[in-house]
């Protein structure tokens, strides 16, 4: 539906900032100290001027918490969520009164799922300043996410009337007020915000969405029309048209808008979210339940306002449409086994295609009744391959991914990387590459054991020219750590942050030689045997690598790859 969003960061340093008062010595123009006090010069070159002056430990008291503060924008904008919170709480320590960093505190904190503390550091803000009317925004923003529309709609209020110049502000009051049916309220603030920015993607973009709830579908396709015309790959704007598809009752061209934004990003939640409703209400389950586990699972703790509403409609619809185990289980087991190596646009694996065989056939011989074994699998094929085992998996009591291959962690998202992928720019993972909670979505459909086992904590080999935008943490190499759903384990055959090896000399990788070697053994429940592998690579390794693993499956029951005697 419509986006609501929280000021953006270099938005938030321009408008209304107000730094606290800077030191009496006035340094000369164009020095590093006077470019990083300076809330109008170039947002790039006062991040470097801050940076220079904090790497040489050149600056003290309120001229160090600015430049801390403008190095906690940065990290920010770059998604770096964990770090932003680390410096800007030093900025806050340096300086309690910066209304600026505690409002950006206060972004970070909500960025990482923390609302409460947000919260906290926006009251704060408010409190130290009455007149701010940025953490008014953000807090509304909090209260829309929560159901709380009157809160929001009393903190946008705020939010204009102290920013009365403020872009969001209005389209957000806008947002409220279409949910609240206030109609005419909504296209009044969208007509205040094209006269502060005309060509804002915010205005036309939700304005769609509220001429559509008015049934005056003209005015919201041509809205809709105007953005897509102008950037043609915006999903944003495509499932905004669906969704007013679905208003009319349109549900063929809603459903053309899904297939297109899933065509251009396979990992969309409100795509399928969207196309499982139509596929649902068409009859056809099967690819309803598809496209509602492609929409469900996250391991990342915080969605938009949008995003979180379409995978809250299909957690819930998944609920409904999941059959029950059939009486008189037998206990299947299937898994997917992927090794990825010949690639296209970066140094080629040798090892993940032969590792996967062996993994593969180690499945056969513990008894496995399908086992899919797959190389080399370009975007497009992956993901048929995604679909096909979550076919699979339906009816299914264990269901088991094992994938080597290139992957890593960009902006929070962990990807594992099909072999015709082109990532020129880190933003572009979301489009080539496949999260890892789409593979999450595969084997979610099994009854019992659902485990994803990942040898490709590798380098980054798109890094030496990737242009990046987003996170600096974990870019070069690695996964980041997750928290999968109950009943859901995850096993990296590295830590996070650190990569794994793919052997030497020809030789088998470290982590897929223990697998295939300890999941043959009797009697080891599941839990216990993940721990055994991690010690037989540490010691291969020489300390080098240690495996790691994330979640369980469920607590009441052992279950073992081998169960003996």
């Amino acid at each position: 539906m419509l986006r609501v969003a929280s000021l953006t960061l270099v938005v938030v340093l321009a408008i209304l900032a107000g730094w606290s008062s800077l030191a009496a010595a006035e340094p000369q123009p164009g020095d590093d100290l006077a470019i990083c006090r300076d809330r109008q010069a170039d947002a790039q070159a006062r991040a470097q001027a801050c940076d220079k002056l904090l790497n040489a430990d050149r600056l003290t008291g309120k001229d160090k918490a600015i430049a801390l503060s403008v190095r906690g924008n940065t990290l920010l904008n770059k998604r770096d969520y964990v770090h932003a919170i680390e410096t800007l709480s030093m900025a806050v320590d340096l300086d309690p009164d910066n209304v600026v960093t505690l409002n950006l505190r206060g972004l970070a904190y909500e960025r990482t799922g923390q609302d409460d503390h947000a919260m906290a550091d926006y009251d704060l803000a408010l409190q130290k300043r009455p007149t701010y009317g940025v953490p008014y925004n953000n807090r509304g923003v909090i209260q829309l996410r929560r159901g709380a529309l009157q809160s929001a709609l009393d903190d946008f209020n705020l939010s204009i009337k102290y920013a009365p110049r403020f872009l969001l502000g209005y389209t957000n009051r806008a947002r409220v007020r279409t949910l609240m049916q206030d109609f005419d309220g909504a296209i009044a603030d969208f007509a205040e915000a094209e006269k502060i920015e005309p060509a804002a993607q915010q205005i036309t973009g939700n304005r769609c969405i509220t001429y559509g709830m008015m049934g005056k579908f003209d005015q919201a396709f041509a809205d809709c029309n105007r953005l897509i015309e102008k950037q043609p790959k915006n999903t944003y704007a495509i499932n905004n048209r669906a969704d007013v598809n679905m208003l009319k009752g349109d549900f063929d061209a809603a459903l053309k808008d899904y297939h297109t934004a899933i065509q251009i990003n396979p990992n969309n939640v409100r795509a399928h979210s969207g196309r499982g409703q139509i596929y649902e209400r068409k009859k056809d389950l099967a690819q309803a339940r598809a496209d509602y586990r492609a929409a469900a699972y996250s391991l990342t703790k915080f969605d938009e306002l949008d995003v979180a509403r379409a995978r809250a409609i299909a957690q819930e619809r998944l609920a409904a449409l999941t059959p029950q185990a059939p009486a008189g289980s037998t206990g299947r087991r299937v898994a997917l086994v992927i090794g990825n190596g010949v690639y296209k646009n970066v140094h080629a694996l040798p090892n993940p295609p032969r590792d996967s065989k062996m993994i593969a056939a180690a499945l056969r011989d513990v008894g496995f009744q399908t086992v899919i074994s797959v190389s080399d699998l370009t975007r497009d094929k992956f993901f048929e391959a995604l679909q096909t085992f979550a076919a699979e998996a339906e009816k299914a009591d264990w269901a088991v991914v094992y994938y080597a291959g290139h992957g890593f962690e960009i902006g929070g998202v962990n990807y594992l990387v099909p072999v015709d992928a082109k990532l020129a720019a880190d933003r572009d993972a979301e489009t080539q590459a496949v999260a890892l909670e789409q593979v999450i979505a595969a084997v979610g459909a099994a009854r019992k054991v659902r485990l994803v086992m990942l040898d490709a904590c590798r380098d980054n080999p798109f890094a030496p020219t990737m242009q990046r935008t987003l996170s600096l943490k974990l870019v070069d190499k690695g996964f980041s750590n997750i928290e999968p759903g109950a009943g859901f384990m995850v096993v990296y055959a590295a830590k996070h942050g650190e990569t794994a090896m793919d052997g030497d000399g020809g030789a088998d990788s470290p982590f897929a030689t223990a697998l295939a070697r300890e999941i043959k053994m009797p009697r080891v429940e599941i839990r216990k045997l993940f721990d055994i592998v991690r010690d037989d690579v540490w010691l291969v390794t020489k300390h080098e690598q240690q495996p790691f693993s994330y979640g369980s499956p469920p607590g009441r029951e052992d279950f073992y790859f081998v169960a003996g005697k």
